[in-house]
């Protein structure tokens, strides 16, 4: 009977997607971002520095509890 719930709860696990665009928007915005960068390096500073600004508060983020 265990057995037969872990793979239920598996098989739901592995159908729910409700995060999955979110990820997807983000890549094309950071792959958007870079594209821009190397297209045009006066935007190379600002796009750096909005990527550092969104690492430093996503690893403050992780560290609170």
């Amino acid at each position: 009977m265990n057995k037969l719930m872990n793979y239920a709860l598996r098989l739901k696990i592995w159908k729910d997607t409700k995060g999955q665009d979110l990820i997807e928007y983000a890549l094309m915005a950071g792959f958007v971002a870079v594209a821009a960068g190397a297209i045009m390096p006066s935007v190379a500073t600002s796009i750096s520095t909005i990527f550092s600004k969104i690492s430093s508060v996503m690893t403050a983020a992780s560290t609170q509890g």
